[in-house]
């Protein structure tokens, strides 16, 4: 028997093998243990005992004995099922089995205990865990109160503190206010020099001038004469053809009076018959009938030319209203386009971050990179935004954007080659402006000593970013200086840190709200946000951007349709506008041509009323003809004065001329020092609006200091003493409720506000006060109690894990076991088929036996020499006699082979056979019985001459039966 592994039985003392030898004699039987020398180790009955329940093997009964009956009852029944059961009982596989079945259904029942004892526990454990919760937040409540002490001491010198803080402020402003006056001062002395420079220059030039006129004054004078005359002259002239052109309108209208008057001799007596008392009283009826008529009208005109001017002022109003609710339709709507593309680009950067830094050209860019992998010395790294995370939350994004955002898209390489490749690379995907930066990947992470950092409470750049890459890390150190970039809240504090504190190692600082700030040398620099920051690309998640632009898209989309709403409004009010101008119009023109009519009605009726009245009576045509007489008679006396008027006409144009050439002459000989004049008199008037404007900013400067820089001094230094009286009294309150010293050794000062501290305080008490409602034990009471239930389940459950720990020991044994029964069944299985063919090749037969322990059946396959057909015989009953009987004495051997017993016998085992298969037979029996060493004893009704001799071989040839 085999003795290693882990289930070895003493191997120290049986080594590898055990021996088992039981000997049979008449008077009783003895059973020894051997080792693997032979050497005999025990014989006592204790030992054996303890063997046996180590290997759960029977040595009571280890004799098999086989009959040539059985055999042949096996290989001929056709049940695979029925052979199998037999070979898995000879084997004494079925024992074992039945003993590993046997254990697992004892192991299943243990557990099964096991889980019920562990089950009778579980409400204490219960409890228990509620107690620890209890006691946890008993401990959670005292960890509040000593928060609420603390923050009571915090609070009480967070005044101090904050009083501190607005004294420094307040003393930063006095320093700030106090450089104010020597600026304001020396633009007041720059205004007062300028001033002086100015009223020196205008007293020069006001006695250049006053010499510069007294030579001119006497050319003007000349001038001012000769141009008097000549605009004499030229009146003259004037007054003379205005007269003769009066003398003429007055002889043509002379002749028209003479033209009428003869006409009015010649109708005198017509219109006389016309023009009777009874119609002159009509015409004047219906003259003011028809004035009352126009003036009507005429109201109604003026009335209507008001409205229309309003209906204008209201459709002009109107339009204008309209264009600006569709400049208003047009910003929402481009602000709704703005965050639909920024929530488009967000939803793909949630898909996949990679887009967010360079959009869909950097896919494409990555999937040419992979195709070409092989031809890189070292794979690029990049986008650099995509190895980027933010630590701490997503608090310092947009700074982060806005101090490291141009590098974020850029591809770092290793070398030179590297980078024309992935140009062209970059070419190849369409991403022609791809930024690529080379550098060194086998440079380890970048060690900054803490001197070369900006010495500052505020977090920089390379402290709120995380990568997994230190070639990414190195590149934002060396190319981006991201360890010298600070981030602030807001602007206020930005300038505080870029300017005011001089910090060193410090190159800019950004802000939340998009601002950076450096300086260079002494010039101090401030860039504002750019209209239309990129921000966010770093953040972890995109779902509180994506529904805040969602709302803010929401919000533009209802803005646009009120303003829609009022654009149609308005739009059918001006249509309305528009038609009632129009009838306004069609009104007014209606009453416009009604008053023309009636206008022209008066003319034509007032002209026949003068006609009526101018008309004379038939005794007055003689006064007519004397009245033309003297008319043609006064003509003739204007015709003799309009001849004399064309002569003086004459010489005054002559004279106007003369004098006008002199007037020329003269001012182009005093026309250079006119002009000089002119431009002095200028340059005075510059100089004294200069110095105007000089004394102007000098009082406006003068009155800063005085009102502003001084009054704002004073101001400031009144409230800092303030605030130091205010600072003692909080202090000593301070110092009632607890020393500065136990503050300090809480750690540095957060800058917490008291504001925010009495918050904070305020939370917590009401934390404390709802946390000590829920808990109305004390800590003692429940720690106790805790302890007690302890102690009475503490054992039961080393007890039961004891025997958990047991049975999962006797569980991983019974799966070794059974693996090892599963390895030693397939061993069997090989082993068995191999002794079967092999003891059949001694005929030149061959065979295979199958077994499938799974479906539990057995087959025996045989294959004949003469069988041409290659088929094997799957059916033993398909076999001749002695084939059969040959097959059943190979298969028995087999079986005998693998089976351990003292004695074996065969009963007529070569029946059927023919001379040589028995002859094979008998010597394999006889060889086989030899090797194994065991007792055989054969009974055949034949002839056993042929069986070789022997010392271990015993004949016995027993006498025929009597007849």
């Amino acid at each position: 028997m085999e003795n290693s592994g882990e289930d070895a039985f003493k191997p120290g003392i049986y080594g590898n093998v055990i021996i088992i030898e039981r000997r049979i004699s008449e008077a009783s039987g003895a059973i020894v243990l051997k080792d693997c020398q032979g050497k005999k180790v025990s014989s006592r009955r204790d030992e054996l005992r303890e063997l046996v329940d180590h290997f759960n093997i029977d040595v009571e009964n280890p004799c098999v004995i086989m009959s040539q009956d059985k055999s042949r009852e096996f290989l001929h029944s056709g049940n695979d099922k029925d052979k199998f059961k037999f070979f898995f009982k000879a084997t004494l596989l079925q024992q074992v089995d039945d003993l590993l079945k046997n254990i697992f259904h004892q192991l299943r029942s243990a557990n099964a205990l096991v889980d019920d004892l562990e089950s009778t526990i579980r409400p204490v454990e219960k409890e228990l865990n509620e107690l620890q919760g209890k006691i946890k937040n008993m401990e959670h409540v005292e960890e509040i109160y000593q928060q609420v002490q603390q923050l009571k001491k915090k609070l009480a010198w967070s005044w101090v503190y904050d009083v501190d803080k607005q004294l420094l402020e307040q003393s930063v402003k006095i320093g700030k206010l106090k450089d104010r006056i020597p600026i304001c001062r020396a633009k007041i002395d720059h205004q007062q020099g300028l001033a002086e420079k100015l009223r020196e220059r205008f007293i020069e030039k006001k006695a250049q001038i006053a010499s510069m006129m007294e030579k001119t004054s006497e050319v003007r004078r000349l001038k001012e004469e000769l141009q008097e005359t000549l605009s004499s002259a030229t009146r003259e002239k004037l007054g003379l053809e205005e007269e003769h052109g009066r003398k003429m309108n007055y002889i043509q209208k002379m002749a028209k009076r003479v033209r009428l008057l003869e006409l009015q001799v010649h109708d005198v007596h017509e219109q006389h018959i016309r023009n009777t008392q009874a119609e002159e009283s009509e015409i004047e009826e219906k003259l003011k009938e028809l004035e009352l008529e126009t003036e009507a009208a005429k109201s109604t005109v003026m009335r209507l030319k008001e409205e229309e001017n309003g209906l204008l002022d209201s459709l002009h109003s109107g339009r204008s209203e309209i264009k600006k609710i569709a400049e208003e339709i047009e910003g929402y709507e481009k602000k709704h386009n703005e965050f639909s593309r920024s929530i488009r680009e967000l939803r793909q950067h949630q898909t996949n971050k990679v887009t967010a830094f360079g959009g869909d050209r950097v896919i494409q860019l990555l999937r040419v990179i992979e195709r070409q992998n092989r031809r890189f010395k070292k794979p690029p790294i990049g986008p650099i935004g995509a190895h980027l995370n933010l630590v701490n939350g997503d608090v310092w994004a947009s700074a982060v954007e806005n101090a490291i955002g141009r590098l974020l898209n850029a591809f770092i390489v290793t070398n030179h080659q590297d980078s024309l490749l992935l140009r062209g690379c970059a070419n190849e995907a369409n991403y022609r402006q791809l930024p690529i930066i080379i550098y060194d990947f086998s440079r380890p992470l970048l060690d900054i000593p803490a001197h070369m950092l900006p010495q500052t409470k505020h977090p920089t750049t390379l402290s709120v970013i995380h990568s997994e890459s230190h070639t990414v890390i190195n590149v934002l150190i060396d190319k981006g200086d991201a360890e010298r970039q600070v981030l602030v809240k807001d602007y206020d504090v930005g300038k505080s840190v870029a300017f005011d504190q001089r910090i060193k190692n410090l190159k800019e600082v950004f802000t939340l709200d998009g601002y950076k700030m450096f300086s260079r040398g002494s010039v101090q620099t401030i860039l504002p946000p750019v209209k239309r920051p990129r921000s966010g690309r770093l953040c972890s998640s995109f779902d509180d951007q994506i529904k805040s632009l969602e709302k803010d898209t929401s919000n533009m989309k209802e803005e646009a349709e009120q303003c829609r709403k009022r654009k149609r409004a308005t739009e059918e009010q001006l249509r309305g506008l528009e038609e009632n101008l129009s009838n306004a119009k069609r009104r007014c023109q209606n009453a416009e041509r009604i008053l023309m009519s009636k206008n022209l009605e008066l003319q034509d009726l007032r002209k026949s009323q003068v006609a009526g009245t101018s008309s004379l009576p038939s005794s007055n045509v003689d006064e007519l003809h004397q009245e033309i007489s003297k008319i043609k008679e006064e003509m003739e006396e204007n015709k003799s004065l309009l001849e004399k008027f064309r002569v003086r006409m004459k010489e005054a144009e002559a004279k106007a001329k003369d004098l006008k050439l002199s007037f020329e002459n003269l001012c182009e000989s005093a026309k250079g020092e006119v002009d000089a004049y002119e431009e002095a008199e200028r340059d005075m008037l510059q100089i004294e609006r200069d110095l105007h404007s000089a004394e102007k900013e000098m009082n406006h400067y003068e009155g800063i200091m005085t009102n502003k820089v001084l009054f704002d001094i004073k101001e400031a230094e009144r409230q800092y003493e303030e605030l130091e009286r205010h600072r003692k009294e909080s202090y000593s309150k301070a110092s009632i409720i607890s020393p500065e010293s136990e503050i300090e050794a809480l750690g540095d000062w957060d800058g917490s506000t008291p504001e925010q501290l009495s918050a904070q305080l305020n939370r917590l008490n009401q934390r404390l006060s709802n946390e000590t409602r829920q808990c109305s034990e004390s800590l003692e009471d429940l720690r106790m109690m805790y302890e007690k239930k302890e102690r009475t389940i503490i054992r039961k459950q080393q007890t039961y894990k004891s025997f958990r720990e047991k049975l999962n020991a006797c569980q991983k044994a019974l799966e070794q076991r059974w693996n090892k029964f599963e390895r030693n069944a397939n061993l069997l299985k090989r082993q068995l088929t191999w002794q079967f063919n092999g003891h059949l090749r001694k005929k030149g037969i061959s065979g295979h036996i199958k077994i499938n322990y799974e479906e539990k059946t057995l087959s025996v396959e045989v294959k004949m020499p003469q069988d041409a057909s290659s088929s094997s015989v799957r059916d033993t009953r398909g076999l001749s006699g002695g084939e059969r009987s040959f097959s059943t004495l190979c298969f028995t051997l087999a079986l005998h082979e693998m089976t351990e017993a003292p004695f074996r016998a065969m009963d007529e085992f070569d029946v059927f056979m023919d001379a040589v298969s028995r002859k094979i037979s008998l010597d394999t029996l006889v060889d086989f019985a030899l090797s194994q060493g065991s007792q055989w004893i054969f009974i055949t009704p034949h002839d056993i001459g042929v069986v070789k001799q022997g010392e271990r071989i015993k004949k016995q040839q027993m006498a025929a039966p009597r007849s």
